[in-house]
């Protein structure tokens, strides 16, 4: 399988945010965004393996600031890690205001998919290598983020957990 790099997967995807979007304040719904995000993602996914993907989790979305009506939304997705049959994908959603010219960061996310082949069964995918100091900071994170999700999700005990023992383990040492 070829390696591909965290660029093959860039997911750029516009919306504008129309009335049948926002709620009785006018801002962008919460699940209209996170549907979105899932498409935009998902994208980014399937550029990555060439192969249906299926949602596996969403992690941590923070609503970091109100989307108007009129706004333009901006969603950036691109694969951060590949593991055997899965992908983590980070998002970053910025609202854009036209009469103003502001952009502004509003949410970031971790989408994790898997990969499937025709019969509905998990297949591998190809590895990723990262390019840039910011890709490998975000490969190096993103096996600390699946232990962390497979804890929450019941998948993992916490003792087989060896990259986020050796995160706390090295910020005790430091104190």
């Amino acid at each position: 399988m070829k390696l591909k790099t965290p660029q093959d997967s860039l997911t750029i995807m516009n919306e504008l945010v129309l009335p049948n979007d926002t709620n009785y304040l006018h801002n962008l719904m919460g699940g209209r965004l996170l549907h979105w995000m899932d498409i935009a993602a998902a994208i980014s996914a399937q550029k990555h393996c060439n192969r249906i993907v299926v949602t596996a989790s969403v992690d941590n979305v923070s609503f970091q600031q109100p989307v108007k009506l009129g706004d333009v939304i901006n969603i950036e997705a691109k694969v951060t890690r590949a593991f055997t049959t899965s992908m983590e994908v980070k998002l970053d959603v910025w609202a854009q205001n036209m009469p103003s010219g502001t952009n502004i960061k509003c949410n970031e996310a971790y989408y994790t998919f898997v990969a499937l082949d025709e019969n509905g069964r998990t297949i591998a995918v190809p590895e990723i290598e990262p390019q840039t100091e910011k890709e490998l900071e975000l490969y190096a994170g993103a096996l600390r983020r699946r232990q962390l999700r497979l804890i929450l999700g019941g998948r993992m005990h916490p003792d087989d957990a060896t990259e986020l023992k050796a995160l706390f383990t090295a910020a005790k040492k430091d104190i």
